[in-house]
């Protein structure tokens, strides 16, 4: 199994982030136009939550707020659970799957290096058993 250091370096792109005194419309916006499930909530480099599809819907939507009046620190997740670069795609697995939750940042001495997706990870997973079988295949017709 790689490392997260390993499938961030695979990663495109920087992280992406919103201030917690933006309007939930805005954290909308940003997740439909950058195609993603969930954004990490900074106020300069620290992190102090996250806002995700989830949390508009069960925080938002079910209890008839406004996502134009509601700002994104008043439904964000605050204790967010994080890894480090050295944890395995298994250990992210595992705690995603206990915790029930999909987006995992990554934090490395207080600094934000990026997020793993339930996706990410299988995404990797599948590359790796696509790379046993090719082995595998490869040997046998040796």
């Amino acid at each position: 199994m790689k490392t997260v250091a390993q499938m961030l370096a695979q990663k495109p792109g920087s992280v992406i982030s919103i201030k917690p005194d933006v309007p939930v419309l805005d954290a909308l916006k940003l997740l439909a136009e950058k195609d993603i499930g969930a954004v990490l909530v900074m106020e300069g480099t620290a992190l102090v939550g996250i806002f995700s599809e989830r949390d508009y819907a069960r925080k938002v939507a079910l209890k008839g707020k406004s996502s134009g009046d509601t700002l994104v620190s008043d439904i964000m997740t605050r204790q967010v659970l994080c890894v480090t670069p050295a944890q395995t795609n298994e250990e992210c697995m595992a705690l995603m799957t206990q915790k029930h939750i999909r987006h995992l940042p990554v934090i490395d001495k207080d600094r934000v290096l990026g997020v793993l997706s339930i996706g990410d990870l299988v995404k990797d997973v599948i590359s790796e058993q696509q790379f046993i079988i090719s082995q595998l295949e490869h040997y046998i017709h040796r």
